[in-house]
């Protein structure tokens, strides 16, 4: 037999008022057997029944177990890669507070909708960077998502193709089971102004490593000029203020290329928790086999005996004085 629980505080102190108890009325008794006889013999059988309800009242407790069983057990998950676009054009506040803490705001959501599986932050403009590797550790994740702002990566334009190439490497590369399966995902956020030119060769790797392509657009499509540290809004060469417009086109183009699909972020619609659901369809991978010891909590036998036996014990009383 083994117990689930160790000696507490709370069976020491059964056991101390039970035995002080016990003391108490046991003196009781040596005071009167002066003046009455006591039945030394029902004293003691009494003693012995009301000990050994009480002991398996203590083990039951203690969560008793017989026999140990093993299970494998299968760990599940996916895989997502976040790639988050920090170009200057994500300051745009034609969403409030700005397009960038919208999208921070949201990217917590999806971690805290997919705890049990991996994910990954890679920040992009022109170029690409990992930011958070992929992993399980959900305040890491969250801390990391609070860090971004548009002064991590250079800003010369934005670039879809680094983005997505470093997303795919990271899956195929981070323990995983590999690169050909339909439980890794690459979430691509950016208000779609791409204006590089290795984009359809990333695509085309995604496509045939099989893994999933979800884009979001974020941005509005009357757009917002852009603010510069000095206050100012931001021109071209020309001196005309410059005007950021979400460019849904590309990053449509982009999702159904590899059979993914577009999402919105905008002032009218917020389409993030469509795609959390979309995800949360997609059949994950083992990731882990565990074999893990099982054992049965059987306290219900012992409890049960202990209270069979204090109901005989008040059913079926003994002499113990004679009068």
């Amino acid at each position: 037999m083994n117990l689930i629980r160790t000696f507490s505080n709370i069976e020491i102190i059964l056991i101390s008022l039970f035995v002080i108890s016990y003391m108490i009325y046991m003196f009781r008794l040596y005071r009167i057997n002066k003046h009455i006889k006591v039945h030394t013999q029902s004293v003691f059988i009494k003693f012995i029944v009301r000990s050994i309800y009480f002991s398996l009242m203590i083990i039951s407790l203690l969560g008793p177990t017989f026999g140990v069983d093993k299970e494998e057990i299968k760990v599940v998950g996916k895989d997502i890669i976040i790639s988050v676009d920090l170009s200057e054009s994500m300051n745009a506040f034609d969403i409030q507070p700005s397009r960038l803490e919208k999208v921070k705001f949201e990217m917590k959501k999806i971690v805290n909708e997919f705890s049990s599986d991996r994910i990954g932050i890679i920040m992009f403009s022109s170029e690409a960077y990992t930011q958070c590797p992929l992993t399980y550790d959900r305040n890491a994740l969250n801390l990391f998502i609070e860090t971004l702002n548009t002064g991590l990566v250079p800003n010369s334009g934005t670039d879809f193709g680094p983005a997505l190439e470093l997303s795919l490497s990271k899956l195929k590369d981070d323990n995983s089971e590999g690169p050909d399966s339909n439980s890794k995902i690459i979430v691509l956020i950016s208000d779609g102004e791409d204006f590089g030119d290795n984009t359809e060769s990333a695509l085309n790797e995604i496509k045939d490593a099989s893994v999933k392509l979800f884009t979001i657009g974020v941005g509005t499509l009357k757009g917002s000029k852009l603010i510069e540290r000095s206050g100012v809004f931001k021109k071209d060469r020309e001196g005309i203020e410059i005007i950021t417009k979400l460019n849904s086109e590309s990053l449509i183009k982009t999702a159904n290329y590899t059979n993914g699909k577009y999402y919105e972020i905008s002032n009218e619609i917020n389409s993030v928790d469509d795609m959390i659901s979309e995800i949360k369809n997609i059949k994950g991978e083992v990731k882990d086999v565990r074999t893990v010891d099982l054992s049965n909590n059987k306290y219900f036998y012992f409890l049960i005996s202990a209270l069979i036996l204090m109901t005989l014990d008040f059913i079926f009383g003994f002499k113990i004085l004679s009068i």
